[in-house]
């Protein structure tokens, strides 16, 4: 499929028949209930600060590493408000005064915004803020470990943040430190208009995407980078970035698509037109769409967050991403999943290329320069060439006007593993979970949304090689409701950290699985983590458990009751407990007309399956 012009625009007859609700076992839990579960803490006590939108996860130094307006926090893993580590550090009152007079004030814009937090060694990160618009970065010591309860800025070590991090706080940045080499999606100008792909520091040449040149980024929004090795030849790794950007040929096509790019780490640049500058990058579009009856595909244009979800082969991880979509037509949410076969595949596959009378987007099929654009070298397949900088003007040339891959990356089963729409919010954010039940291993999502709540979700296989997608809880995360910016989880320690422009909370995430059916939760078929029970409710009001045993039996129906005594008439509740959070599942009235008439009686829940705890 061609990448431009996009499929068409969906038209209302064209709404995905994909189911768009989950089944209904969702809890929704307010931030009073679950500060009152005691499962929660929330760090916000910085009255003069917002936006923590940086988090930085340290488990080797029980840590967690936070970013927000002028300060750079460090707070225990375990109890994100037990003897937080804090540093200062505001933009000088100078900066301050020359922003305000440049006109950049209006919302408070004239502040020290951290925006890149990355490990540099054992004993010190290397922090980024905006300066008042006048990005500088710094090397902070945490210590060796963390009974060094160490955390303070290296005064004399601050230098320019130009090619590093965004002069304006609301333009967010993305980075990787990779053998002390800083790769950033970033703007590097005062006025926003020039975005870069950009390496800094270490021992190789600074490089960057061509200047000004729409063919490779046409006014883009940093999504994620994230180093992916394509074989055991280190000379092959590439980093990819995620990112959206404006499309080229509006109107066309759709305001924005979403894309996947990538450079080789050892790319030296060009010669001629691509002196310092990447001569291995490539895009591609991602997909995220529903395919309509007529044919039609509903597309989710805007990417908002990616979560790489790491397997055993380093070289294949998941790829799970969050896409929007704000067109005329309709308004929704999708996560679609990716993997990096079908990624490579597109990069291995033509290359775009705009030719005919109509000047049109063709798969290019002219003779290929050796070695093939975007191959590293001293790689796998380009053992003789040890630089860049060795590769024939063909090359070099080629690369310059064909960053674009032809064919487009789509979705695991070519659809989305959650779709919302027709609903009064947006997906911002994705964290996803291992969960190991006794029927298998689940993946969890986490989906932060822009009205401040977290959504629990599992999507289950059923027979027909399609999924069915069950949303546990949705939780309102914060007092005050704010988008969720970014979220991350600590397996280690059974925990989610979601942060927002009010504060950051961590909450307990564990919840064990089982078929989605509370009759089963109920009968026992739990964890130590969840303890479940049945409740029968006689008619003076008292609540009591009801034990199984004698005339009392666990079936696959339900609970059975022998030899049925008036007595047992009542109403019976399932009551499902996590982290001493009680809610009931379902209720099941029985009367009982007559002790003869009825020597057995089957309970059985009518209400929709599901267990959220």
């Amino acid at each position: 499929m061609a990448p431009l012009p996009a499929a068409q625009a969906a038209s209302p007859s064209a709404c995905p028949p994909y189911r768009q609700t989950p089944r209904p076992v969702k809890v929704y839990v307010t931030s009073h209930e679950l500060k009152a579960t005691g499962t929660a803490h929330f760090f916000n006590f910085l009255l003069n600060s917002s936006d923590y939108r940086i988090l930085l996860k340290d488990e080797d130094h029980d840590r967690m590493y936070v970013g927000s307006k002028d300060y750079v926090l460090s707070l225990d893993l375990h109890d994100i408000n037990r003897e937080p580590l804090i540093i200062h550090w505001p933009a000088s009152q100078q900066r301050i005064e020359e922003c305000i007079l440049s006109g950049k004030n209006s919302n408070g814009e004239c502040g020290n915004f951290i925006r890149l937090i990355q490990p540099w060694n054992r004993t010190h990160l290397y922090v980024c803020g905006t300066g008042a618009y006048n990005p500088i970065c710094a090397f902070v010591n945490r210590g060796r470990k963390a009974q060094d309860y160490i955390f303070y800025l290296e005064p004399d070590k601050l230098e320019s943040g130009k090619g590093k991090c965004s002069y304006d706080p609301k333009v967010d940045t993305v980075s990787a430190l990779i053998n002390e080499e800083l790769y950033a999606g970033v703007y590097i100008d005062f006025m926003g208009t020039d975005a870069a792909i950009f390496r800094t520091m270490g021992k190789q040449t600074a490089m960057r995407t061509d200047q000004y040149n729409s063919r490779w980024l046409n006014d883009p929004a940093f999504v994620r980078a994230q180093l992916i090795p394509d074989s055991s030849e280190r000379n092959d790794d590439k980093l990819y970035f995620f990112f959206r950007e404006k499309s080229a040929d509006a109107p066309l096509s759709p305001g924005v698509y979403s894309r996947i790019g990538r450079i080789c780490l050892n790319d030296d640049g060009g010669h001629c037109c691509l002196v310092n500058k990447w001569s291995t990058f490539l895009k591609a579009r991602l997909v995220c769409s529903v395919p309509g009856p007529d044919g039609i595909e509903t597309h989710f244009d805007e990417l908002q967050d990616v979560f790489i979800q790491q397997t055993q082969d380093t070289k294949n991880p998941v790829i799970y991403a969050v896409f929007s979509a704000s067109g005329s037509v309709f308004k929704g949410s999708a996560v679609c999943v990716y993997s990096m076969a079908d990624i490579r595949m597109v990069f291995n596959g033509p290359f775009a290329h705009k030719e005919g009378p109509n000047y049109q987007w063709m798969p290019y099929t002219g003779k290929m320069p050796y070695p093939r654009p975007g191959t590293c070298p001293g790689g796998t397949f380009t053992p003789s060439m040890k630089s860049t900088k060795d590769y024939p003007d063909e090359v070099i040339n080629f690369m310059r006007s064909h960053p674009l891959m032809y064919h487009s990356v789509y979705p695991t089963h070519r659809q989305p593993l959650v779709v919302r729409t027709n609903v009064n919010y947006r997906f911002t954010t994705v964290a996803v979970d291992q969960v190991d039940a006794a029927d298998g291993r689940y993946e969890v999502l986490f989906l932060g949304t822009d009205r401040g709540t977290v959504q629990k979700v599992i999507v289950l296989p059923r027979d027909d090689m399609e999924t069915e997608e069950l949303m546990l809880e949705e939780i309102e995360v914060f007092k005050v409701p704010a988008p969720i910016k970014t979220m991350t989880i600590s397996s280690k320690r059974q925990q989610l950290y979601v942060s927002s422009a009010v504060g950051v909370t961590q909450r307990s995430r564990r919840q064990d699985i089982r078929h989605g059916n509370p009759i089963r939760q109920c009968r026992g078929y739990n964890s130590n983590a969840n303890k479940n029970a049945v409740e029968a409710k006689d008619n003076s009001d008292r609540r009591k458990e009801l034990r199984v045993e004698g005339r009392v039996l666990r079936t696959e129906q339900g609970l059975l009751l022998r030899a049925l005594q008036l007595a047992d008439s009542g109403l019976y509740s399932c009551t499902a407990t996590e982290n001493n959070f009680k809610h009931t599942v379902t209720k099941v009235q029985l009367r009982v007309l007559s002790s003869r008439a009825v020597h057995a009686v089957l309970v059985q829940a009518e209400s929709p399956p599901g267990l959220p705890g």
